[in-house]
């Protein structure tokens, strides 16, 4: 199983930034594949941002491209989100997941975490 614990959320004024990170834990899981963030706003669906593979290749989603920028720690087992110039809509609980490989026997399993609030004023 894994434990997935995100933090780095607050309020911010239009055109500011934050760092939000995700630290995975847990036992039994062969490897941590793909890790990314989705949000939710309220009334709106759960949306994909961005994810990022184990040996560090990005896939963004177009909103947030050329503002948000992903990266992890490997050693950590930590996943970070840069959020640059942000905007009112950009209000939301901001959700980390992965994917871990298990061996015995052979699965692969998806994981969230409980989400961090990220408030963007005007």
């Amino acid at each position: 199983q894994v434990q997935l614990v995100e933090s780095g959320g607050g309020l911010v004024q239009t055109g500011g930034s934050l760092i939000l990170s995700c630290a995975a834990s847990g036992s039994r899981f062969s490897s941590i594949e793909n890790m990314g963030w989705y949000r939710q706003a309220p009334g709106k669906q759960r949306e994909l941002l961005v994810y990022i593979t184990n040996d560090g290749r990005p896939t963004y989603v177009g909103p947030v491209k050329g503002r948000f920028t992903i990266s992890r720690d490997n050693a950590k087992n930590t996943v970070y989100l840069q959020m640059n110039s942000l905007r009112p809509e950009d209000t939301a609980l901001y959700i980390c997941y992965c994917n871990a490989r298990y061996s015995d026997p052979v699965d692969f399993r998806g994981y969230w975490g409980q989400g961090t609030q990220v408030t963007v004023s005007s």
